[in-house]
């Protein structure tokens, strides 16, 4: 998003320009009595230097078509372990906890007061006052899944089971899956959103004999596991945050169910409470491997059932090894967890921290803000009572953090407003040419640093492309580096980790040490790594790259190709590597589609870049062969477009009405095509607009739990308004 254009500068106040004025006088000043002196000290010209430095080259001196290796590890084998003679995740784990036993380990924050709030429309919402963030030590820890490990053994669960983990975010979910990590049993996991169909779908394929859940989802769980012989226990969390009077058990009709259909039913402390002081984990024979199944994560994915993908041991600890490498983070480090366990990038983060000796304060999406859904107005959200240094993000939610900031900004009185462009622009350009600010971010950045807790040192991204624009609002805002890095579930989630002296935006990085990266030409896209810069599609070798997927083997086959007597994966996404050795995502193949002129569009390329409008919340761009214009499907920002339809003299109160409205679609397009001039072509440009009244959420099944797109899920969902924009 523009910056200047955002705050509009059209028919300003005469005294804005005088306060203007003085401001930019002020750090003229500044700039001759603090500025150049410190120029001296500051050394830019080095930072530069180091952000620009080569980080990866093709292994064949001269020709791009050859694997591309981070420099640290041309000529030498690649990365394959976090700690020597470690090669299992179980003994990660025991390793890390002898290296801090009396350091925080894993933290949580217990519920003071919760309550029902009612909603405008009636319904009812709880509100939580949570307190101070308690630590268990690593020490604690680790006493704590030696209990469970016990526990897990003495109800049968044994080293070459399948277990089920379809639960939020917590604590319990890394103790239970370390615990089964040491015992040799695979883990699989499921999205704690994802509906019974697609629950069943995974419990069935993957053949598990146990599922470990939460209280509230044991109904869901019933449905599911009901029609499922083969699985014999259900163990389960308490929920974090009960609703007032909710029992603490699961209810006698509950576990009546369960019983009828032979599967035993635990909670979490009937398991713990079976292993007894005598017992030690040395007292089980599990003598696992590096090439065992450690885990089968079910991908949301954008399309059809989700597939199971393999991870041995072996495979997560490649990836782990080479993002410790380069992720700067240690025991005085403090980081959020509130991303889906369920998710690679989530496993590996934590597994990566727990190997740093960093402490792990638990969160979630629905308390992490003080402005979150479930926090109580007044209250702190897990960010400002944890203050965490590094924090993990996927692109959607810092976009949402830079529309909220945005917002606030705008909400403030018109001094703050130019104040804060000023600065902003200001030090934007000092950032570019490697300087720090440390007036203006007193002046304005502390406070919006504050949203996070005050004290990030670095932002994490992952998932998907980041927006450079929100990268660089990030960085500005919160007076930290914002990393990106890149992977896939089938990869686990190792790839390239960006640099975090590079001053530059819009890449993600050079190969990790662990991985080597070549490019394959796509002729119909125009990609070759031959080309002025190379370009192609992205395959990834490594120890990271996944056993395949459980029970399909002709998807195995077609994805994780043998080039050269090295197993590939084909990620499907379109690569550039920068004269630094960085590499760029510019395209993905499933995402380009080509409209009736015979020219090639990329979707996600259009969609990032609209996304960042104020105006929108999420966006799906429709094209097809047959029409040489883009359609958009948009689930609007609802106060900015009230207020815009109020600007208007259109006065309508329902949120339906006002979305169908002709003038409001036509007043949105205009938006959207002044917001997108300079940045996008004419022929990428969406030229009809649909406004969804409805938000997009994984629980509808319209986005993924990294709430990505499903693509073909929304075509399918909004298919008559398709069909009309395209006659």
């Amino acid at each position: 998003m523009s910056h200047k254009k955002s705050l509009n500068r059209n028919h300003r106040p005469f005294y804005l320009d005088a306060i203007s004025g003085f401001l930019k006088a002020f750090f003229f000043v500044y700039d001759i009595v603090v500025f150049l002196p410190f120029k001296v000290f500051a050394n830019p010209e080095e930072k530069k230097a180091i952000s620009s430095r080569i980080k990866a080259k093709p292994t064949v001196e001269g020709d791009p078509t050859s694997p591309w290796r981070n420099v640290e590890v041309i000529g030498q084998p690649l990365k394959k372990l976090v700690f020597l003679g470690c090669p299992t995740l179980g003994s990660v784990w025991d390793h890390a906890a002898s290296l801090y036993p009396d350091e925080p380990c894993m933290g949580w924050r217990e519920v003071i007061e919760s309550f029902d709030e009612e909603q405008p429309d009636g319904k009812l919402f709880q509100k939580l006052v949570l307190g101070d963030y308690k630590w268990m030590t690593y020490s604690e820890v680790e006493k704590q899944i030696t209990k469970i490990q016990m526990g897990l053994d003495k109800v049968g669960i044994r080293q070459g089971d399948k277990v089920v983990i379809f639960a939020e975010t917590r604590k319990e979910w890394m103790m239970t899956a370390i615990a089964c990590f040491k015992l040799g049993v695979t883990v699989v996991t499921v999205y704690a959103t994802l509906g019974e169909e697609a629950v069943a779908y995974a419990m069935h394929e993957c053949e598990a004999v146990a599922c470990i859940t939460v209280n509230s989802l044991l109904p869901k769980v019933f449905n599911a596991v009901k029609n499922i012989p083969a699985i014999k226990k259900v163990i389960y969390f308490y929920d974090l945050y009960p609703h007032p009077n909710e029992e603490k058990t699961a209810s006698k009709t509950v576990a009546k169910l369960f019983n009828d259909i032979d599967c035993d039913l635990y909670s979490l402390e009937d398991v713990i409470s079976l292993s007894s002081e005598q017992d030690t984990a040395d007292s089980i024979e599990s003598d696992v491997k590096a090439d065992d199944l450690a885990m089968i994560m079910y991908t949301s994915g954008t399309t059809g059932n989700p597939k199971g993908v393999m991870l041995s041991h072996r495979n997560i600890i490649g990836a782990l090894a080479g993002q410790s490498s380069v992720i700067p983070i240690g025991p005085d480090d403090t980081v959020i967890g509130y991303l889906p366990l369920a998710h690679i990038l989530e496993v590996c983060a934590e597994m990566v921290c727990i190997g740093k000796g960093c402490k792990i304060g638990y969160s979630s999406a629905q308390t992490l803000f003080d402005r979150a859904p479930k926090i109580k107005k007044g209250s702190r959200g897990d960010c400002a009572a944890l203050k965490p240094t590094v924090m993990a993000c996927v692109p959607a939610v810092m976009d949402r953090i830079y529309k909220a900031v945005h917002d606030e900004v705008k909400q403030s009185n018109i001094i703050s407003r130019e104040l804060f462009r000023i600065c902003y622009e200001r030090k934007r350009s000092r950032y570019e040419s490697g300087y720090t600010s440390l007036i203006m971010n007193r002046l304005v950045f502390n406070k919006i640093r504050s949203l996070l807790g005050g004290k990030l040192r670095a932002v994490l991204s992952g998932g998907a492309p980041l927006n450079p624009e929100t990268q660089r609002f990030m960085n500005i805002c919160f007076c930290c580096p914002v990393v990106q890095g890149y992977g896939l579930t089938e990869t686990c989630g190792g790839g390239t980790i960006a640099d975090q002296y590079d001053l530059s935006t819009g890449c993600v990085g050079a190969p990790l040490l662990s991985c080597e990266i070549m490019l394959r030409e796509w002729s119909e896209g125009g990609y070759s790594p031959k080309n002025k810069r190379p370009q192609g599609e992205i395959l990834i070798h490594g120890d990271n790259v996944a056993v395949g997927y459980y029970k399909n083997e002709a998807k195995t086959k077609e994805d994780f190709v043998e080039i050269n007597g090295k197993r590939w994966f084909a990620t499907g996404d379109i690569g550039e590597f920068r004269k630094d050795g960085s590499l760029r995502i510019i395209d993905r193949k499933k995402d380009l589609i080509k409209l009736a002129n015979g020219e090639y569009i990329s979707l996600g390329k259009v969609e990032s870049t609209l996304l960042t409008n104020a105006f929108v919340d999420n966006i799906c761009v429709v094209g097809t062969l047959h029409r040489d214009y883009l359609i958009a499907l948009v689930v609007p920002n609802e106060k900015n477009l009230r207020e815009l339809a109020k600007n208007h003299n259109i006065d309508i109160v329902d949120w339906k009405l006002l979305c169908n409205n002709k003038t409001v679609c036509e007043l949105i397009i205009h938006e959207l095509q002044n917001h997108v001039k300079g940045k996008l072509l004419r022929s990428e440009v969406p030229q009809k607009v649909y406004l969804c009244d409805d938000q997009w959420t994984s629980h509808s099944g319209l986005l993924t739990e990294a709430l990505k797109l499903k693509r073909k899920n929304i075509e399918k969902h909004y298919e008559k308004e398709i069909t009309h924009l395209f006659h």
